[in-house]
């Protein structure tokens, strides 16, 4: 690994974003959008926003970064930049941590503007600290980057990245706690949900929610949040192919 590499591998990305303005607008402005969809439809109920509001900071972000990440890294396979750069003397890791740590940027971006937006405009309320609520969306959304580009990884067309989806995502979301305690699921899908990510983002934001002060539990759920990000770049860039076709 350099970072001399993986640093003009991330402004290269970033350079790019910047120019692809219908892209960059989806990623900060999409999740604000549907928070604020969110606040319409309760807004005679302040009680149900303040609920699912921190939840769906959460996991907005998470999608919106998945689908961006998976799709932009398959669309620079297949017009071949992405080979193009793997035969220069690099490593796959430099390569993926450059990736994630351009959309990482965009990430915290994006999820400044939807926390901001959400309590400063929307009046969510939560007990635990602003901070807080703003890492844990920024994890999230790094984690949808993190999976986006390990989907990226497996499949071989901008189809196959979005069917990806299905498989991976919404799983998640059914079970990540949002509809459902987790506690109150079958034995079974309580144990497929103690391995999903998403599922300790939520708890995380649940825990804001209720509690003035962090607690181990509230560490425990980020440093697994942190870990799944740290596992899918390492798992990415051990299966990444250097040549397409």
């Amino acid at each position: 690994m350099n970072p001399k590499i993986t640093g003009a591998v991330a402004r290269r990305v970033l350079t790019q974003l910047r120019r692809d303005h219908r892209t960059l607008a989806m990623m900060l402005v999409l999740p604000c959008l549907l928070v604020s969809l969110l606040w319409w439809m309760f807004d005679r109920n302040e009680q149900v926003f303040d609920r699912l509001g921190p939840p769906l900071l959460a996991v907005f972000p998470f999608i919106v970064m998945f689908l961006v990440t998976s799709v932009t890294t398959l669309r620079e396979r297949s017009s071949g930049t992405l080979e193009r750069l793997l035969s220069m003397p690099m490593a796959k890791l430099d390569l993926l941590l450059g990736y994630a740590i351009a959309f990482g940027v965009v990430a915290l971006v994006q999820a400044l503007l939807a926390v901001s937006l959400t309590v400063g405009l929307l009046g969510l309320e939560v007990a635990g600290p602003l901070w807080a609520l703003a890492v844990v969306a920024v994890l999230d959304a790094i984690l949808g980057t993190t999976l986006g580009l390990l989907v990226s990884a497996f499949a071989e067309t901008e189809f196959q990245a979005v069917q990806f989806m299905p498989a991976l995502v919404i799983p998640q979301i059914l079970l990540c706690g949002l509809f459902v305690p987790r506690s109150a699921l079958p034995d079974v899908l309580d144990n497929v949900s103690n391995v999903l990510p998403l599922s300790y983002a939520v708890d995380a934001m649940r825990q804001l929610q209720r509690l003035e002060a962090l607690d181990s539990d509230f560490g425990l759920d980020i440093a697994v949040i942190a870990g799944f990000v740290v596992a899918a770049v390492a798992l990415g860039a051990a299966t990444l192919r250097r040549r397409t076709g």
